[in-house]
């Protein structure tokens, strides 16, 4: 089992209308697994991640980025989070860690309404209970 790599992406503008074409974007770009092709699943969560699903999708097969853009599409809302899973090729040590083997490894892309979870994504916070990113730059300001 590989260990879990990060990667956030910040749009200037990730409204609701916005959302889905900025995702639709970076699914161009990834480079999908060979052997699994595509987008796998598909969720939506309303609200918060304590709320069930709306809608959730398998496709075993896999489908194209822009299909399962478009039934992202159906479902936009600034309070709703989606998440996208999808395979990429990744060199990994076979059972007996006697060589490599290039195979196909799960990747989820969550994308986050700007008022998901009441907004969390997009606030940093202090100790001292202030925007933490509003004081970076206030400091920042100051020292220039």
């Amino acid at each position: 089992m590989s260990d879990p790599l990060y990667l956030s992406l910040w749009f200037s503008d990730f409204s609701g209308p916005e959302m889905l074409p900025h995702t639709f974007a970076v699914l161009q770009q990834f480079p999908f697994s060979a052997q699994r092709p595509g987008v796998s699943y598909f969720a939506v969560h309303p609200i918060s991640w304590d709320e069930a699903t709306v809608l959730e999708r398998r496709f075993p097969s896999g489908i194209d980025p822009g299909q399962a853009t478009l039934i992202a599409a159906e479902l936009v809302h600034d309070d709703y989070a989606y998440i996208f899973e999808a395979y990429w090729d990744l060199w990994m040590p076979d059972e007996s860690n006697a060589s490599w083997v290039l195979q196909p490894a799960i990747v989820k892309f969550v994308i986050q309404g700007e008022e998901f979870d009441e907004g969390s994504y997009q606030l940093l916070w202090s100790e001292s209970e202030e925007s933490l990113a509003q004081k970076l730059i206030a400091r920042l300001q100051g020292v220039q």
